[in-house]
Order: structure tokens, then sequence, then C-alpha cells
């Protein structure tokens, strides 16, 4: 009977480590190497080789560190989001234009439908200011040379400016 009920609580267990997986993403954290084939990829994606990492600056790569830890959860790994719930961040003008109302989303989230692709999507986004200037610029700037976009980056400075308006 003891040993029924430690396999019974060593199953719930597991069950409760893969739900606190999936629900997190199993996104890997600061200061951990991504694998070579997750950035072969995004190298094919892009039309690039992926022994070039120099293309991406050292802010772009701080952007990635923050992506992976606020945004891959809900616009995945790949920037694709989640049909119907989370739009895309892959290959959308809504990404590659207008940086101010970016930003702003970023900063304040969004509880409105946002049409992107041609598509409405209505999931509630997060605030996310607190993270700083730096922040924000870095993954902003990353998301827009990431996913088969290429835009200019964000400045610290153009992010200073909106969060001025919000204020």
């Amino acid at each position: 009977m003891q040993e029924r009920n430690s396999r019974k609580y060593s199953q719930i267990g597991v069950a409760i480590l893969f739900l606190l997986l999936v629900a997190c993403g199993g996104h890997q954290t600061e200061g951990q190497k991504q694998p070579e084939t997750a950035n072969g990829q995004e190298a094919a994606l892009q039309g690039k080789s992926a022994s070039a990492p120099s293309e991406r600056t050292a802010g772009m790569r701080a952007g990635q560190v923050v992506y992976d830890q606020y945004c891959a959860t809900c616009h995945q790994t790949n920037g694709d989001g989640v049909p119907n719930l989370n739009p895309p961040l892959a290959k959308t003008d809504y990404v590659t234009g207008d940086k101010e109302r970016l930003i702003r989303i970023v900063l304040n989230g969004s509880n409105e439908g946002l049409e992107v692709n041609g598509m409405v999507y209505s999931n509630a986004m997060p605030a996310h200011s607190f993270l700083s200037d730096e922040d924000v610029a870095n993954v902003l700037s990353y998301i827009r040379n990431s996913f088969g976009n290429h835009a200019d980056t964000v400045s610290v400075g153009e992010v200073r400016q909106v969060r001025a308006t919000l204020e």
C-alpha cells in the first residue's frame, strides 16, 4: 500500500513538473547558450548564414534575452504567435512599421483587438513598463530584425520620449 501511494505521488510530481515547463514555455534563462540549430534556423529564415552572428548588435543580443524571458511564451520562440490569441511578430509590418505604436504597446500593454496580417487578435498583453528604456529598445530592435523582419533599430531615446508622454 505504501509503495502504491509513493508511486502515485511520484506520478503527480512528474505531471506538475510537466505542466510548469509547458506553462513557462520551457525557455532558457539568461546566461544559457542557445542551441546551434536555433541560430541556424533563424539565419536561414533571414537568408543569412548561421556563421554571421556579427550582424547582430550587442543590443539585439541583449534584446533576445529579454524576448526569451518575457515575450516568447506568448509570441513563441519563432515569432509566429498563437493563432486567434497572440499575434505573430514574424514578417509583419505591425512590427517593422510605426516604432512609437510598438513602444506604446510594450509599455502600456494592450486590451483591445489588434489586426495583424488581416487577422484580429484579442488576447490581452500585459504592460511591460517595468522594463528599462534600454531593455525595451533592445527587445524591439531584436524583434524588428528577427523572424524574417528587417527594420531599423529602436533607440533608448525613442523609448524615453514615448515613455515621457505616458507618465
